[in-house]
């Protein structure tokens, strides 16, 4: 099973490759599946590759579900 949270694109770097931030986290990503990537969108990322990217209310949305399933993992 595959868990796919947003995370905010932080910089971009030569060679279609970025930088993604989650939580004070960083990790390296191949951006070469989305078009026209720009710092600050917010992108599904599995396996290392960007797959889609997300409008902010929708990122809020799927981000706010993941903090609820957290919580009620924590109970």
């Amino acid at each position: 099973m595959c868990l796919a949270i947003p995370m905010k694109l932080s910089e971009l770097r030569d060679g279609g490759q970025g930088v993604v931030a989650m939580e004070g986290a960083t990790y390296d990503v191949n951006l070469s599946l989305i078009e026209n990537p720009r710092v600050g969108d917010y992108l599904i990322v599995h396996a290392g590759f960007a797959i889609e990217k997300l409008d902010r209310a929708e990122a809020d949305e799927r981000i706010q579900m993941f903090e609820e399933l957290g919580a009620v993992n924590e109970e």
